[in-house]
């Protein structure tokens, strides 16, 4: 697929508007991007960002929650809000002509919510469902337990869901207030995609959002720690059939070059069942139930995660193998073989996922709030396509030499995997 051209605009009050025009079907999806996630939030106030977009969606000034679902549901379209760790997003899907009347909706709910406290008692009830569920799976344990390690104080240490603890002191106001001060015209990225020109998506931003002020108050800014953490172990008790073995080093974020070559590196060691890991660890010596690696793109220090389920007499084995294949890549090149098809990979995965509208205002509405420019695609594709083993063995040493270890097994096994340290 070739990709359609973009075209970026800015308001007279700050709104950020990404046309990509795509006309071959009668589909229009849009995203709003807010830089307002997790990410932002106080620690005493964990959540907060999560349950803001539960409810906002339950009603405003003027319709009550089963009002908003009345008017999506009944032309078939798709309307939603979410929170992640660095950004707030409302999502939307329609056929072209129910376009105007979908998009008045979405700036009602970001801009007029009403909070409903009924809506926030039960969307907190559900967000504290959630919380437990995630203690219950091994993985997710695990992964908090690594990313608390990693990230100390700085906010990527946390869940976007926050606890129980947190949740409970979350008032109406608090939602209120948040809203005031990170939902505005200045923060906000709106990117169409679809059957739509940047005239007529201007015209359109312009209809909902023009009147919006940008507020007196100064945008509010976050002042994270430096994450500079130690390399440590970590083991959690867990009634569990399958132990988790996960390996985490701090990484660069997206701004950075060597951000690049680690996900080239990404590719290689977990994309697909003939990646490193899966063959070396699944196939060759039957160690994993699942095995693989990640490197999430965060706007602040990110970090490279290879990761192992498996039986919990094998914990001593498994991270030995891990470990192994992972330090491979800081003392062996690549073959020229092994390199082109990691790249083959990871360029054809990353067109894959441009495919449909929704993907294509996903990806550069997320591009624009990370600061990065309309021609990082091509900017990609290119710097992919040069990069050498030699340069992936430079980064490797760089940033995968020291993992800090988080385990969750069964008591007995956990003993026997702090026993190695």
């Amino acid at each position: 697929m070739i990709n359609p051209p973009i075209h970026r605009s800015q308001l007279a009050n700050g709104i950020t508007v990404l046309t990509i025009a795509n006309p071959t079907a009668d589909i229009v999806s849009g995203r709003f991007f807010i830089a307002a996630g997790s990410r932002w939030e106080k620690a005493e106030r964990a959540g907060i960002a999560q349950l803001l977009t539960s409810v906002m969606t339950k009603g405003t000034q003027r319709l009550s929650a089963l009002e908003i679902a009345d008017r999506v549901e009944s032309i078939g379209a798709g309307l939603g809000a979410e929170t992640t760790t660095d950004y707030i997003k409302i999502s939307l899907k329609t056929v072209k002509s129910d376009l105007i009347g979908i998009f008045k909706l979405a700036g009602e709910i970001l801009r007029k919510p009403s909070f409903p406290e009924d809506q926030i008692a039960l969307e907190r009830k559900l967000i504290l469902q959630a919380i437990r569920s995630q203690t219950e799976q091994p993985f997710n344990n695990a992964y908090r337990q690594l990313r608390t390690s990693l990230y100390g104080a700085h906010p990527y240490s946390r869940s976007s869901l926050g606890t129980a603890a947190t949740l409970a002191q979350i008032t109406r106001q608090d939602l209120v207030e948040y809203h005031q001060m990170h939902i505005r015209p200045d923060r906000l990225i709106v990117s169409l995609a679809g059957r739509i020109t940047p005239d007529e998506a201007i015209a359109l931003v312009t209809e909902v959002f023009g009147d919006w002020e940008i507020p007196q108050i100064e945008p509010p800014t976050i002042v994270a720690p430096d994450v500079v953490t130690q390399p440590q172990w970590q083991v959690e008790y867990q009634a569990t059939q399958q132990a988790i073995v996960m390996l985490g080093y701090l990484a660069p974020p997206i701004h950075d070059p060597d951000s690049i070559a680690l996900k080239l590196i990404d590719s290689y060691l977990s994309n697909g069942m003939s990646s490193r890991l899966f063959v070396e660890l699944r196939e060759k010596r039957g160690l994993a139930y699942d095995v693989s690696a990640f490197y999430p793109t965060r706007l602040d220090t990110s970090h490279f995660c290879a990761y192992m389920g498996t039986a919990p007499s094998n914990i001593r084995v498994a991270l030995s193998g891990l470990r192994a294949e992972v330090d491979r890549l800081c003392i062996e090149l690549l073959s020229a073989a092994e390199l082109q098809t990691a790249k083959d990979k990871l360029l054809g995965q990353y067109a894959l996922g441009k495919q449909t509208n929704g993907q294509l205002a996903q990806t550069y509405g997320w591009y624009e709030l990370l600061g990065l420019s309309i021609d990082f695609d091509s900017q990609f594709d290119r710097a992919i396509q040069k990069l050498t083993s030699a340069q992936l063995q430079t980064v490797a040493n760089k940033y995968l030499s020291e993992p800090h270890i988080s385990i969750v097994s069964p008591q007995e096994e956990g003993m026997m995997a702090m026993a190695m340290a």
